[in-house]
């Protein structure tokens, strides 16, 4: 299976637990350590350097999705076991592995909050080099999902505990949807059916777009009445700097498309790259599109980013977890909508 099928199937997969609960944490315990992105791999230098490693690189570190320039999706720090000390053990995401002949069954394990709050940890054992391939490429969608899944919470819970609760309060009031972004963003623009939130800095900016319309039938959620209806929005709602310039959808790079339950909600995710017309700006955007049963609408929450000079991966992973954070505030009534129509 090519790298970037597995990365596509990766992240359809995740949206199935787009709406799972949080689990335990201990309050005494450490905060993780190490930059966002980066994943502490604990092997051997002969392992690293052989078939392990290559399976390892591929999955870990092949390209994100939707990314105007080639960044992985893990930035990867080898650590052989005798240098993994206290230094290492909170760190953020970490795979262990174990390859030994004396290692009686082998495993792959997931757990959480092992070393530290919020950490991400994976240990597998294998017997043998070829062993521990076999049970990489069986799991390397669990894998691969646990980590990205893991990175989104992380932000999750700082923007609910640190959020603007001005923006959410607008976001309220116009769509009936509570949105977390943290300090910093602000309402750039408002209507009946638009919501623009910005944040703005010399080198760097980030976007919240929302906005609704009219449900008609399942046509509505393909990606060719999807795109449609962005460029819509985005043209008559989303200026540029220059005149006539406009937001509008990157065509030349194909969108992955992927459907999936929000909050109990029939929904539709997307991820491709935008472009100005009559411009030269551009950037990587992520949206949700979620049925609105209740009012017979669709409200489509998307996150964009502009940096120009600057890697993306983890500014686009900040608007992700944004827009992952939305909620409809009245979910409970469009709940008994849903179960008429067994969605």
């Amino acid at each position: 299976m090519k790298r970037n099928t597995i990365l596509i199937i990766v992240f359809a997969s995740m949206l199935l637990f787009a709406s799972c609960g949080k689990k335990g944490q201990n309050a005494y315990q450490s905060n993780v350590t190490g930059k966002a992105g980066e994943l502490v791999v604990v092997v051997s230098s002969e392992a690293w350097n052989a078939q392990p490693g290559i399976d390892i690189r591929n999955v870990l570190a092949q390209p994100h999705l939707s990314l105007p320039q080639e960044e992985p999706l893990f930035d990867l720090i080898n650590i052989p076991h005798a240098a993994f000390g206290d230094i290492f053990r909170t760190s953020r995401n970490l795979l262990i592995v174990n390859i030994r002949s004396t290692i009686d069954s082998s495993a792959v394990i997931l757990r959480r909050n092992v070393h530290a709050h919020t950490q991400a940890l994976v240990t597998i054992d294998a017997k043998n080099f070829n062993e521990f391939s076999k049970l990489f490429e069986q799991n390397a969608e669990r894998i691969a999902g646990f980590f990205i899944r893991m990175e989104r919470e992380r932000m999750q819970l700082n923007y609910e505990r640190y959020h603007v609760k001005s923006v959410s309060n607008v976001s309220e009031e116009l769509f009936n949807l509570k949105i977390h972004v943290p300090p910093g963003f602000k309402v750039a623009e408002q209507s009946d059916d638009f919501m623009w939130i910005r944040f703005e800095t010399p080198e760097i900016s980030q976007g919240i777009l929302i906005y609704s319309y009219p449900y008609s039938d399942e046509k509505t959620f393909t990606p060719e009445f999807l795109v449609g209806k962005r460029n819509v929005f985005l043209r008559k709602n989303v200026p540029g700097p220059s005149p006539g310039s406009y937001m509008s959808t990157e065509m030349r790079v194909p969108v992955v498309f992927n459907q999936f339950t929000k909050s109990g909600n029939y929904a539709a995710e997307m991820r491709g790259l935008w472009r100005l017309e009559n411009d030269f700006m551009g950037g990587p955007f992520i949206s949700h599109s979620v049925l609105d049963m209740l009012n017979n609408r669709v409200v489509t929450i998307e996150g964009y980013v502009y940096a120009p000079s600057r890697d993306k991966r983890n500014f686009l992973r900040q608007v992700e977890a944004m827009i992952y954070s939305a909620k409809f505030t009245n979910q409970d009534e469009i709940d008994k909508i849903n179960e008429q129509y067994n969605l």
